[in-house]
């Protein structure tokens, strides 16, 4: 964490979403590079370059099961006039001895196996008779129960161009070339091409630990009994789930009742395995918004400018924010506002930005895009607030799903995209070009 960035603004600023989001980036810097092992590094982003050490194939191997011939043998071989080869033995993947052919042989091999010097091609065990004088084989016999061996004669009823059914050495990355890039981000077939290049470890930016925290003596966790008054906690749940998806290793803890000496001491608690804090509820103007309540007067004494600064955006959902750091790491810390809707939109513009910076990533932002417009009737917006409403989108069009309220979950979970209603427009008709955010 660097120092944070400078607030100038006073208490009563109305903050834009750009500028609360510009606080956030300036101040989050990407997590210091470590050395880890291939599936420890699954999601992860390189820092380095990896160069190939050894071609990959690293000789030339056959790409069927079938026999190792010269051209010369098997010229103008047909059904009605056969080559005839004398099998010499079998060339079997991860062999380390190596047979010779020679004129009129054959080597029987297996998909993988490096082609033996003399031959100049693979023919497919189905282009022969497999050893057996029956006639063309559908396939080979296992070796244990193959009467005719790695010896005898073989029956080829094709030719064969030279290299036909070999893979090149090198034919799929050459010693020397850039296997991957600095900033890759290590998905499975990223990990096979270093474990194919024998590459065991990577040095990359590790996936940052995200603490997720719900704030609420009503809350209850699902499963439990729901008392008067009482909801249970979806926040905790989603929040988890959205900082996973983004990237990030996430560690969901249980709703903290609405005590300020609490809340602090849990979050002092799991400081410990966080690069990054979201708590989510209590930042509003309530007598019991408890997270507003304990974290206005935290600072670090050895770093101006720290502590939770909380404040008012100009959007909706999502009004209320705050954003700092905590603890003697200087731990970024987001708070998010409880309702449902405004916690995941502002988890998506000011959290997942944050996550991704922390990763190291070049683009940290959702992709966006235009869109139409599909509604019953216009869409209306608070003059002087961004509007995120939740919508579907499908080939070019966007349509709203629920309405504008904070609370509607069930919209929510129907939603794939976000539109977005700039601050100076108050109405917006179905048929108009509208930003879109898309969340899938």
């Amino acid at each position: 964490m660097s120092t944070a960035a400078t607030r100038t603004a006073g208490p009563d600023h109305l903050w834009t979403v750009d500028e609360h989001l510009e606080d956030i980036l300036a101040t989050v810097r990407p997590l210091d590079p470590i050395e880890l092992q291939l599936l420890d590094a699954q999601g992860c982003v390189l820092v380095e370059d990896i160069m190939v050490p050894v071609s990959l194939p690293p000789f030339d191997n056959s790409s069927m099961d079938g026999y190792a011939v010269r051209v010369t043998d098997v010229a103008g071989a047909s059904e009605e006039y056969p080559a005839v080869l004398t099998v010499i033995g079998d060339v079997a993947a991860g062999q380390a001895e190596s047979l010779h052919v020679g004129p009129g042989e054959t080597a029987r091999i297996m998909t993988g196996a490096p082609l033996p010097p003399g031959a100049e091609a693979v023919v497919p065990v189905e282009w022969t008779d497999g050893g057996l004088g029956e006639g063309p084989v559908a396939g080979m016999r296992a070796r244990s129960q193959s009467p005719e061996g790695a010896d005898g004669h073989v029956h080829v009823y094709r030719s064969a161009e030279a290299r036909a059914h070999v893979r090149a050495q090198g034919s799929d990355v050459k010693a020397g070339d850039r296997a991957l890039t600095a900033g890759t981000v290590l998905g499975p077939p990223q990990i096979a091409l270093l474990a194919a290049i024998g590459r065991g470890t990577v040095r990359v930016r590790p996936r940052p630990r995200v603490v997720v925290m719900s704030t609420g003596s009503e809350l209850v966790q699902p499963d439990e009994q729901l008392g008067s008054g009482q909801i249970y906690d979806s926040n905790s749940f989603a929040l988890t789930a959205a900082a996973r998806d983004a990237g990030a290793i996430a560690y969901r803890v249980g709703a903290v009742a609405d005590d300020a000496d609490t809340l602090r001491s849990t979050i002092e608690d799991q400081l410990v395995r966080a690069d990054l804090m979201v708590t989510t509820g209590g930042v509003s103007v309530g007598a019991y918004d408890v997270v507003k309540e304990a974290l206005s007067s935290v600072g670090d004494e050895d770093e101006e400018g720290a502590g939770i600064d909380f404040r008012k955006l100009a959007m909706q959902p999502g009004k209320p924010q705050g954003f700092g750091s905590i603890g003697p790491d200087h731990t970024p810390l987001l708070a998010l506002p409880g309702n449902p809707v405004s916690s995941y939109v502002s988890f998506e513009l000011f959290v997942r930005p944050a996550i991704r910076t922390l990763m190291g990533l070049d683009d940290v932002h959702r992709p966006r895009t235009r869109a139409t417009l599909t509604a019953d009737k216009a869409l209306t917006s608070p003059k002087g607030r961004r509007q995120f409403l939740r919508g579907t989108y499908a080939d070019g069009a966007v349509t709203p799903v629920g309405g504008a309220g904070s609370h509607l979950v069930a919209a929510l979970a129907l939603a794939d995209a976000l539109i977005v209603v700039p601050e100076e427009v108050e109405s917006v008709e179905p048929g108009t070009e509208v930003d879109v955010v898309l969340l899938g």
